[in-house]
């Protein structure tokens, strides 16, 4: 699944987000796993939360922190649905998918914070 350029990340996070619902659904109801999937779910649907407080922060560095927390979780998501690929939970296509929408983030993300780094003056 590619996105239109133009998408910003709270988009792309909405977007990521949906999936890794449907996917968690899918492994809950057919292959009965909850603890890994649930890990999965919470951290895959917070990166466009903290997003979403970014878009209510109170300054740039509050901006610069909140963006923080939606990268170190999209890192977390990351390891959950490589763990659940790798354990045979996802399938390829599922995992291939999540992953493309997963590195497109991580790479926004990581460039808002260089720029925002830059910004703030921030070491």
């Amino acid at each position: 699944m590619k996105f239109h350029p133009k998408e910003n990340a709270q988009e792309k996070s909405y977007k990521l987000a949906l999936k890794i619902i449907a996917v968690c659904r899918e492994i809950q109801n057919t292959r009965k796993e909850f603890v890994i999937s649930k890990q999965l779910l919470r951290s895959g649907t917070s990166i466009g939360a903290n997003l979403q407080e970014a878009v209510g922060r109170q300054s740039d560095k509050d901006l610069y922190y909140k963006v923080t927390i939606a990268y170190k979780e999209s890192r977390e998501t990351k390891y959950w649905m490589s763990l659940l690929y790798d354990s045979t939970y996802i399938g390829e296509s599922d995992f291939k998918e999540l992953d493309e929408l997963n590195n497109e983030l991580l790479r926004i993300l990581g460039a808002s914070l260089v720029t925002l780094k830059k910004k703030l003056k921030i070491k």
